[in-house]
């Protein structure tokens, strides 16, 4: 019976250090694994990074755009402002058709100028609609402008 109590104990205390020497030895697996999800943590830290900047650079895009469309907003003021000082070199016959045209520049001006206050920067690609949209509409009214000085020379 005490050889037998001896052969199991050394028995289990064999298969203890086997069992445990196996566990101790990461498989290939189990390594790659942990290698792929370092990675895969180095990669969201770079795209959260590349997120903050995408959207600094939008943000720095977006009001150095905002500063050009005042700039041009305001040659337009100018211009109708001329445009008005002009009316008395009109004749009678013209001067009720060149009031409504020129208030009309000017009301399309005023809207414009509001669409840009009241523009609230939200994504990227609803600032691209804006974008494109404002401007059409911007460079319409500047040539609108143009033809209307150039018409009434």
């Amino acid at each position: 019976m005490k050889k037998t109590i001896l052969s199991l104990a050394v028995i289990a205390i064999i298969a203890g250090s086997f069992s445990t020497a196996l566990a101790q030895e990461p498989d290939k697996a189990s390594e790659k694994a942990r290698q792929d999800l370092v990675e895969a943590q180095k990669d969201v830290a770079d795209s959260k990074q590349d997120l903050k900047q995408a959207q600094k650079d939008s943000v720095a895009e977006y009001q150095q755009y905002r500063k050009e469309s005042e700039e041009k907003i305001k040659s337009n003021e100018k211009s109708i402002a001329e445009l008005k000082a002009n009316l008395s070199q009109v004749n009678e016959a013209n001067k009720a058709a060149y009031q409504k045209s020129v208030g009309e520049l000017e009301q399309k001006n005023t809207e414009l100028k509001k669409q840009l206050v009241d523009y609230k920067y939200e994504d990227q690609s609803n600032w691209d609609v804006f974008k494109i949209k404002f401007n059409q509409e911007l460079d319409s009214l500047i040539s609108s402008i143009k033809n209307f000085t150039m018409k009434n020379k």
